[in-house]
């Protein structure tokens, strides 16, 4: 299985019907009224907050000037920052599944990227797109399920525990933090919730039953509170998750969790180089370590799904923080803007071309096996 060639797959045709299949998963299939209701909500937010929160703190005309006035060398860094980050930006997947190429880790994490957050509602079909692209890469569904499922837990992990390192930034910096340690206690509760949990979960099935027969409970609890009578069965989905990540985790963890950190940090590298630019090339007023934690503080922004990418919270609560901690209004709108243009956009464009090569070679039936360096059991289950 270490060679590369064509790997035998279903029709070429088969995965455009990722919404839509009887077969799929519940959470790939599609209820068009509720995407275009979402779809409203997130643009009327959107107007909300760039036409109306903003410009309470920031100031776009001042901006513009700012962009406008940025020297060619700190262009050229801004677009090294880019690349680094897009580098790292495949990694998680490589990580996550056993034996994936680099370059099959950027289609699936770029295509994911594009469609999630280009399409109103599009996170279902996010994650129906990487279940397919995976098997057209020779991934089981068991490998795949554990593969998507980590990468997504370590993301949140990242987001949860950003505003505590952005808080202890703060400390290091000499600032007073005190009115940030609410969103840090916020993140730092959060994130120590879900690790234990996750790590009861994968520790013994008898714990995973006990953990999935609670959360039962709740949800049973939470539909007699809205009147919405019925019964769920989260146990046999937190059996099935166990099943799917325990091996990946215990033999990966340490692999996860630095290509994720990579990609945020990465992120950070970006608005540390659009600040400096639009400053004039060297930061006024706040340091290096403040720019870290309006970056790392604002991205609780990520845990609110009304928008795709946080996009409008994040941004507001970074304009909000970087100007409270010293920047000027139009520097830290300037440098906010450049940071989501240059990670947003560019990974658009991307992730449709990813789509189109995937596409391609789907349907010409150049698709590829796994690398053969997984232990026994991976193996075994990527082979199906």
């Amino acid at each position: 299985m270490g060679q590369d060639g064509p790997v035998s797959q279903p029709p070429p045709d088969a995965p455009r019907a990722i919404d839509d299949t009887p077969n799929a998963p519940p959470s790939m299939k599609l209820d068009k009224r509720k995407s275009i209701i979402a779809g409203l909500v997130a643009i009327v937010f959107l107007v909300v907050v760039f036409v109306t929160v903003i410009p309470k703190f920031g100031s776009y005309a001042e901006a513009w000037t700012a962009i406008q006035a940025m020297p060619p060398g700190s262009i050229a860094t801004l677009v090294g920052a880019l690349l680094i980050y897009l580098f790292f930006y495949g990694w998680p997947f490589v990580a996550s599944v056993p034996g994936l190429r680099y370059w099959q880790g950027q289609i699936v994490n770029e295509s994911a990227f594009t469609i999630s957050n280009g399409v109103p509602a599009g996170g279902a079909l996010g994650l129906g797109l990487q279940y397919a692209q995976l098997a057209t890469y020779g991934a089981s569904p068991t490998v795949a399920t554990a593969g998507i499922t980590a990468t997504g837990v370590w993301s949140i992990f990242i987001t949860l525990g950003l505003p505590v390192l952005g808080v202890l930034a703060l400390v290091l910096g000499g600032d007073s933090a005190g009115s940030y340690y609410l969103s840090a206690a916020i993140g730092l509760g959060a994130l120590l919730a879900m690790i234990i949990v996750f790590a009861l979960i994968l520790r013994s099935e008898t714990l995973a039953r006990r953990i999935g027969g609670w959360a039962d409970s709740l949800a049973a609890w939470f539909l007699r509170l809205i009147k919405r009578p019925g019964s769920v069965d989260l146990t046999s989905q937190v059996l099935k998750l166990r099943e799917d990540i325990v091996g990946l985790v215990r033999r990966r963890w340490a692999a996860i969790t630095a290509a994720q950190l990579a990609v945020a940090f990465s992120q950070f590298g970006i608005l540390l180089v659009a600040m400096i630019g639009v400053s004039g090339g060297s930061l006024e007023g706040i340091t290096y370590l403040e720019v870290f934690a309006a970056f790392a503080i604002s991205q609780l922004g990520l845990m609110i799904p009304v928008t795709p990418g946080g996009l409008g919270t994040v941004d507001a609560a970074m304009i909000a923080l970087l100007v409270s901690f010293g920047a000027d209004n139009g520097v830290a709108t300037a440098a906010a803007l450049v940071w989501r243009a240059s990670s947003f956009i560019p990974q658009i464009i991307i992730g449709l071309i990813c789509i189109g090569i995937w596409r391609l070679n789907a349907r010409s039936g150049k698709t590829y096996r796994l690398k053969g360096d997984m232990p026994g059991e991976e193996a075994a289950s990527a082979q199906g």
